[in-house]
C-alpha cells in the first residue's frame, strides 16, 4: 500500500535501518550531521596528519602516491593556479579522462578555495564549451597540458557553505545546468556513504576501492574517492572504464574491498574469460545503481560474489549522489525499490495519485545542492520552500521503501549515463529526409536501456541512415546517438492534445538489430 503524501510533508521512514545517531534537524526542517568536517581541505589534512605515508591514490599502470604526496603535489597545483592569479571562488573545470592528474586538479582546485568545475568528457566540443563558458572558467585543465605548479598552498578559511564545486547534468533542452555543490554538501555526502553499506571508520586504512566509472559523475567523485579519502582508504583509478582485464587484475592482486559501478559492468565482468580463476574471496561490499536492474541480475552478482554485501544506490546530481540506498537483506525480495533514504534526508511526493500514491519525488536533505549556477528560473523551478523536485514519479511504501515508477523528464538511462529524449530528438530533426521523430528508451540486458529513435521520413526511397547518424555524431556526444532506429512512414501517434505517445511507441515498434 502506498503512502500519500505532499510537498513539505515528509514520508514516514518505516523501517529505515540506517543509524541516525548525531543527526539534528534545524529549524529548516533540514536534518545535518553533526561533527563533520568544514570542508573538503579540512577533511584531507585530517587523513594526512593520521598516516601520511598510508597510499592514498594508485592510477593502475601508473603513479602511487602515499596521502601525504598527494596532499603535496596537490598543494603545488594550488599554488600554480594562485600564482596565475585565480582567487577564492574562481572556477576551474577539470576536462580530464580519469587518472592521477584528475585527482590532483580536483584537490588542487579545493587547496586553493576555488570550485572545481568537472566536465563530461564525452560531451563534444561545442558542449565542453558551453559548460567551460556558463561556469565562467579562470583555468581549465586539459589533456597533455602540465599541471600548474607553484609554491604550495593549503587554505584554512573555507566554511561548510562555500561552493566547493559545479557539477553540470544534461540539459533537456541542449543546455546542462549546473549544480551548485558546497562542502557541506560533499561532506553529507561521505557520510551518508559510510552509514549506508555499514563501513567501520577504524577500518579505514586496511581498506581499498576500484574507480572505473567517471570521475566527472557524482558517484566516481563523491561516493567512491571523496569516500576513500576520508576513511584514509586507497582508491585504485582505471583510466579506461571497459578494461575489464584490469579491474580484474586489479581487484585480485591489490585485495580491493568496495566495488561500486553501473549494473552493465557487472554483467560484462561475470562474461569475461579470467573472471572465473580471478579470486574475489575478499570483496566485501558491492554496490550498484545508476540504471535499472532486474532480480535475477541481482542473483547474478550475489552469485558472482558470494562473500559480498550487495546494495542498490539511487542519487542525482543534486543530491551530491546518494538519496537512497537498497541493503543486502532487501537486494532480492525488494529488487525494484531503490531502499531507504539516508539519514538526514526527508522524502515526499507532490500531487500523489490517490490510487497508486504516485507523485513527483521530492527530496529535502543537507546533501542537496543550493540550485543551479547562473539559472534563477531552473532554481526556482526545482527547489522549491526547502524541497528538491527531482522530475521523477516516485512512490513511497509503508515500511519506507522508495520506488521509482517512471521518468518525468523523459530520461533514458544508457548504463548509468542520463540521455535525455527531448535533445537527441532536437538533434536528429535536422538530419537529411527526416520528418518527424520520437526518441524512447529500448530494453537491454547489459546496459538496462539504449537508445532508440523512430523516425518518420520524408522520402523513403532517398533516406540513409547512416547519413542521419553522422549528422547526429556532429551534434552530440557519442553515447547519446541512437543504436536503434525505426523508419516509418506513417505519422507518429498522438494525444488529443498532439503529444506523442511514446508508451504505445515502445510497445509497438519492432527495432530489429542494433547499428552498432
Amino acid at each position: 500500500m502506498a503512502v500519500e503524501r505532499v510537498t513539505g510533508e515528509a514520508a514516514p521512514r518505516g523501517r529505515n535501518p540506517f543509524d541516525t545517531s548525531g543527526v539534528e534537524r534545524g529549524a529548516d526542517g533540514i536534518a545535518r550531521y553533526t561533527g563533520r568536517p568544514v570542508s573538503l581541505v579540512q577533511m584531507l589534512r585530517a587523513s594526512v596528519e593520521r598516516d601520511p605515508g598510508a597510499e592514498a591514490v594508485v592510477e593502475v599502470g601508473g603513479e602511487r602516491l602515499t596521502f601525504q604526496q598527494l596532499w603535496d603535489r596537490a598543494a603545488r597545483v594550488a599554488g600554480g593556479l594562485r600564482a596565475s592569479g585565480l582567487e577564492k571562488g574562481d572556477r576551474a573545470a577539470i576536462v580530464l579522462p580519469n587518472g592521477l592528474d584528475w585527482v590532483l586538479a580536483f584537490w588542487g582546485t579545493q587547496l586553493a578555495g576555488l570550485v572545481a568545475v568537472p566536465v563530461n568528457t564525452r560531451f563534444t566540443e561545442p558542449e565542453v564549451d558551453y559548460v567551460v563558458t556558463n561556469s565562467g572558467a579562470a583555468h581549465v585543465f586539459r589533456p597533455g597540458a602540465p599541471l600548474p605548479d607553484g609554491d604550495s598552498v593549503a587554505v584554512e578559511y573555507l566554511t561548510p557553505g562555500d561552493l566547493a564545486a559545479i557539477f553540470y547534468t544534461s540539459g533537456t533542452t541542449g543546455f546542462p545546468k549546473g549544480a551548485m555543490t558546497s562542502h557541506e554538501n560533499f561532506l553529507a555526502n561521505t557520510e551518508n556513504a559510510f552509514r549506508c553499506i555499514g563501513v567501520d571508520k577504524s577500518e579505514g586504512p586496511s581498506l581499498a576501492t576500484l574507480i572505473n566509472v567517471p570521475l566527472f559523475h557524482v558517484t566516481g567523485c563523491n561516493s567512491q574517492l571523496l569516500v576513500c579519502n576520508e576513511l584514509g582508504a586507497r582508491v585504485f583509478i582505471l583510466s579506461n572504464a571497459l578494461d575489464l582485464e584490469g579491474f580484474l587484475r586489479t581487484v585480485s592482486e591489490e585485495g580491493v574491498q568496495m566495488l561500486t559501478s553501473v549494473p552493465a559492468i557487472y554483467h560484462a565482468l561475470t562474461r569475461h574469460p579470467l573472471f572465473e580463476q580471478t579470486d574475489l574471496s575478499h570483496v566485501r561490499w558491492v554496490s550498484y545503481g545508476g540504471a535499472p536492474i532486474a532480480a535475477d541480475a541481482v542473483h547474478k552478482i550475489m552469485d558472482a560474489f558470494p562473500d559480498a554485501r550487495v546494495g542498490n544506490g539511487f542519487g542525482l546530481t543534486e543530491t551530491s549522489s546518494l538519496t537512497s540506498f537498497l541493503p543486502h537483506e532487501e537486494a532480492i525480495e525488494h529488487a525494484d525499490s531503490v531502499g531507504f533514504a539516508m539519514p538526514v534526508v526527508d522524502l515526499a511526493l507532490h500531487d500523489p495519485n490517490p490510487e497508486t500514491g504516485v507523485g513527483e519525488l521530492l527530496v529535502r536533505a543537507q546533501n542537496v545542492v543550493r540550485g543551479y549556477w547562473q539559472n534563477p528560473e531552473a532554481t526556482a523551478a526545482t527547489f522549491v520552500d526547502g524541497w528538491l523536485h527531482t522530475g521523477d514519479l516516485a512512490r513511497i511504501d509503508e515500511e519506507g521503501l522508495l520506488y521509482i515508477v517512471d521518468r518525468a523528464k523523459d530520461m533514458i538511462n544508457r548504463g548509468g549515463e542520463n540521455v535525455y529524449s527531448i535533445e537527441v530528438e532536437s538533434a536528429l530533426a535536422g538530419a537529411p529526409g527526416v520528418g518527424e521523430v520520437a526518441v524512447v528508451p529500448v530494453p537491454d540486458e547489459m546496459m538496462g536501456e539504449k537508445v532508440g529513435a523512430v523516425i518518420v521520413t520524408t522520402d523513403e526511397q532517398s533516406f540513409e541512415i547512416d547519413a542521419v547518424i553522422a549528422h547526429t555524431r556532429e551534434r552530440i556526444a557519442d553515447f547519446k546517438v541512437p543504436q536503434y532506429v525505426s523508419v516509418r512512414t506513417e505519422p507518429l501517434p498522438r494525444n488529443p492534445g498532439g503529444k506523442i505517445l511514446k508508451k504505445q511507441l515502445r510497445e509497438e515498434t519492432e527495432w530489429g538489430d542494433p547499428l552498432r
